[in-house]
């Protein structure tokens, strides 16, 4: 537990088992139980400037059998990643099989407050989104911020998140991909060098109260 929430770019299985002695599925078990604790489905709406983007997860292109590549950021070889991020507060993700105008709606009203302020980049997805103060920076200008319009906060996450990714994971299923995006999104909502390590250790205990997932539920 300790090591989940003080491990910036998480900690594999394999890894684990060796320094705990144990073999790697129960590592694997005990991680992913860990996981679905940092799920969070009661945390506060998000207001204020609120910033929306998008990472896709799955290897690089160039890396796959060419037989295997997809040009773009295609949702057939990878997994979409949404993340809402307040700034100077909490970030809220969320794993997509294909990013939908409709889904994004959704995903956004269930976070954000109405009226507040939403920056995206210029995808498609975010323009028929409404209830919100819209401000959109152009990447494909290379435009990286406009006044107010920035999503340099919310892409700082995916950076981290690629690290461990590429560095730690090398590869989220695509059926587990949200509990370990959550881990991430655990250790920045609670990784404040402010907040004491055995306060976070405490609120990942308190997130594990009346969560249960098994092994059989883990792998069907």
């Amino acid at each position: 537990m300790y090591l989940v929430v003080t491990s910036r770019k998480g900690i594999s299985s394999l890894q684990l088992s060796k320094e705990i002695g144990v073999i790697q599925k129960t590592v694997w078990f005990m991680l992913q139980r860990l996981r679905e604790a940092c799920i969070s489905e009661s945390s506060p709406m998000l207001k204020g400037v609120v910033e929306a983007n998008e990472v896709y997860l799955g290897g690089k292109e160039k890396n796959k059998h060419a037989s295997k590549r997809t040009k773009g950021r295609s949702t057939k070889t990878k997994v979409a990643v949404v993340g809402l991020r307040e700034r100077g507060g909490q970030v809220k993700t969320k794993a997509f099989s294909g990013i939908t105008a409709s889904g994004m709606q959704e995903f956004i009203d269930q976070n954000v407050e109405r009226g507040s302020v939403l920056c995206t980049d210029e995808a498609r997805f975010y323009r028929p989104v409404t209830g919100y103060q819209k401000l959109v920076v152009n990447h494909s200008m290379s435009e990286f911020v406009n006044a107010m319009a920035s999503t340099n906060g919310i892409e700082s996450v995916w950076a981290v998140l690629k690290r461990g990714y590429h560095g730690t994971f090398h590869h989220f299923s695509k059926k587990h991909v949200d509990r370990y995006v959550n881990e991430f999104m655990f250790r920045l909502n609670q990784g404040n060098c402010q907040i004491d390590t055995v306060d976070r250790m405490k609120s990942l205990i308190a997130a594990s109260v009346d969560k249960h997932v098994s092994y059989r539920e883990l792998i069907a």
